[in-house]
């Protein structure tokens, strides 16, 4: 009995290796939108779409990183500059794709740009602080696939969204959290309104991935930031002592995100979702997104709550 068990494992795992090796056709005359191109993920994609031939339009918020990623790659590479939380922005950089695509339409649209800060213990912070966020995050992707649904549609193409796995599991305070929860519900309901035009919609749930030390010298500065301005029976009620430990615990998060330095984990599955014949529904690249944070969103509340708060700061009163 356990021979065939073995044996059905077995072909059912050449089976879904092989459904996934598929590739797309004529990648050559494909368009590829990417936001957030100026560094990381989206820099890596970029550069890879381009080595395999496709027409990547690369969406950078810098004129500076747009250059670098032009000196960086073909003469086929595209780039625009664009803020995603600006409407008159994400408007002009439909229209600028809608004259490169032409008839085309455009193939595939990957959201990556998104920002993490601030983020703080709920108390510290202001309504324009988490809308910072996710201004960005959530409302910014919800603007640029509205605005090329149209081109996306007629190429009965796909978009990869990048959310996190924090978008299944909240861990720290502020906008971040939300607005990735707010990503997968997005995603969820643009896969099945497009099913039928033969759109469809991945979602990338990455975990903890490093990416510089800058990274956690801007949360420190933000933590830091906040803190200063809050009132001063706020600072008494917590103490300098738990904002010490906050740092601290980007300290330890940064540090074993040092544990997660291949970006291309990310960046394949981002690949994947734009270039296979049977793109998943959602990736979670790495190993804590798929064997931590992930499964632990499936456990009752009680015991989420005390894995997540078993190290939290305490306040002074």
């Amino acid at each position: 009995m356990w021979l065939y068990l073995a044996a059905l494992l077995g072909l059912y795992l050449i089976f879904r290796w092989y459904r996934e090796c598929q590739t797309v056709p004529n990648l050559h005359d494909k368009h590829v939108l990417i936001t957030g191109c100026d560094t990381g993920f989206g820099k890596l994609l970029a550069k890879q779409l381009d080595r395999r031939g496709m027409r990547v339009l690369a969406a950078c918020l810098t004129q500076k990183g747009a250059e670098q990623l032009k000196e960086a790659t073909s003469e086929r590479l595209q780039t625009v500059i664009l803020d995603i939380a600006s409407s008159e922005s994400v408007a002009a950089m439909a229209q600028w794709v809608k004259q490169q695509v032409a008839d085309k339409g455009l193939w595939g649209l990957v959201n990556n740009a998104g920002v993490g800060f601030p983020f703080a213990p709920t108390e510290w912070l202001t309504k324009d602080d988490f809308a910072q966020v996710i201004n960005v995050n959530l409302l910014g992707t919800i603007d640029v696939t509205v605005s090329l649904l149209p081109l996306v549609r007629r190429a009965r193409g796909r978009i990869v969204n990048v959310s996190s796995a924090l978008g299944r599991i909240a861990l720290t305070g502020g906008g971040y959290c939300i607005s990735k929860y707010g990503v997968e519900a997005f995603s969820d309901s643009l896969r099945r309104d497009l099913r039928e035009f033969g759109v469809k919609v991945s979602i990338v749930e990455p975990g903890s991935f490093y990416t510089g030390f800058s990274t956690t010298q801007i949360a420190e500065t933000s933590l830091q930031t906040v803190w200063d301005r809050l009132p001063k029976e706020v600072k008494e009620t917590y103490g300098e002592q738990y904002l010490d430990t906050c740092k601290s615990a980007v300290k330890v998060v940064q540090y074993c995100k040092g544990t997660g330095t291949n970006l291309h984990l990310v960046v394949d599955t981002m690949q994947h979702g734009i270039t296979a014949v049977h793109p998943r529904t959602r990736y979670s690249p790495g190993w804590d997104s798929k064997f931590f944070y992930i499964p632990l969103s499936y456990f009752p509340t009680i015991i989420v709550d005390y894995v997540l708060t078993r190290s939290s700061p305490r306040p002074a009163k």
